[in-house]
């Protein structure tokens, strides 16, 4: 189950850069058409707001797989304390606990907007359930990949000791 829940986290995460990227070419596009040829595009904005919404929900379990969102190194560098695991799990239960409260009344959110048939105030008229839709998924990603971290934390020592003694049983 961990394998797939990181599998999935990899293939967010690398979605997500993707969409920054795209995101990055819009955006010049409408800076040419704007200043080069004077005919600003009327879908840019609004098209670049979604899917950065999108792509910053989505990287976040990413984020918290490679420990680019929470990392305790400054007092506690060793990875196998006891105190080092209490408080990761610690901080983990925080992200678990706001994540649920969050894909709770974000699905909430999204599953009213959709009932409703809720749009924008743009010109494009969007739906709202699609940029909704992007809290309560992007957050369940992190939901499940924090649980993931926390398996992690308490089994990532003893992997590397088992490991270490059939290394060393071996020679």
């Amino acid at each position: 189950m961990i394998k797939i829940i990181d599998t999935i986290t990899e293939f967010f995460g690398k979605l997500s850069a993707w969409l920054f990227f795209f995101i990055g070419i819009i955006v010049t596009y409408e800076v040419f058409m704007r200043y080069v040829f004077t005919q600003p595009t009327i879908w840019v904005d609004e098209f670049s707001s979604v899917t950065q919404i999108w792509a910053a929900y989505i990287g976040m379990s990413f984020a918290l797989k490679h420990k680019d969102m929470i990392v305790i190194d400054i007092a506690f560098r060793d990875t196998n304390t006891l105190i080092r695991k209490i408080l990761e799990t610690f901080s983990f239960i925080i992200i678990l606990t706001f994540s649920g409260i969050v894909i709770w009344y974000g699905f909430e959110l999204w599953l009213d907007s959709t009932l409703k048939g809720h749009t924008t105030d743009t010109y494009l008229g969007l739906p709202k359930w699609f940029t909704q839709a992007s809290i309560w998924v992007g957050f369940s990603l992190l939901f499940l990949q924090t649980i993931v971290e926390i398996i992690r934390v308490w089994t990532i020592g003893i992997v590397e000791h088992t490991t270490k003694e059939i290394i060393e049983e071996s020679v």
